[in-house]
């Protein structure tokens, strides 16, 4: 299935949509401004925090922490250098090791587990700035590869040192 993040363009503070493919709001992402860390929280449709992402200022690495309901649920962190490209690794508390590898250039990561491909990140066929898909083939992790991706989006956006989007 396919999902879209697509930012608000003028909004007074950020804030970004995960629709459907047929449009159908699911989630809202909110970022917490003022704060020490950067957080993000995903709230659904009824006003319900799902997940939230957090990264602390002060860190050597570029390591965002994911929670669901409260709890740990897994990290994200960006390779230091890579020759052919970027390349993240995700460690879920349920033991799983994630990877997200591809290409900034070519606007398109891949989420993979032992080998398999679980989602797509692609910027590729959006030609405005505030919009990008998640085409997610493992329907049970939806949620957790929909924070994968905004993860992906933030770090990127920090290492350029531009905006990227909105969020």
């Amino acid at each position: 299935m396919r999902y879209l993040v697509r930012d608000r363009m003028l909004a007074f503070h950020e804030e970004a949509w995960v629709e459907t493919e047929h449009r159908e709001k699911l989630l809202k992402v909110n970022r917490k401004l003022f704060r020490l860390r950067t957080t993000f929280d995903f709230v659904d449709a009824e006003g319900n925090q799902v997940a939230s992402i957090v990264k602390k200022t002060l860190t050597l690495h570029h390591t965002i922490l994911i929670k669901q309901n409260g709890e740990l649920v897994g990290r994200i962190s960006k390779r230091a250098f890579g020759f052919f490209g970027d390349r993240f690794k995700a460690s879920l508390t349920d033991g799983r090791r994630l990877r997200i590898v591809g290409s900034f250039w070519d606007r398109e990561f891949d989420i993979l587990y032992d080998g398999t491909c679980l989602a797509r990140i692609s910027r590729r066929w959006f030609s405005i700035r505030d919009a990008y898909a998640v085409d997610v083939m493992s329907e049970p992790d939806a949620l957790l590869l929909i924070v994968l991706a905004v993860c992906v989006d933030h770090t990127l956006e920090d290492r350029k040192g531009e905006r990227l989007t909105n969020l």
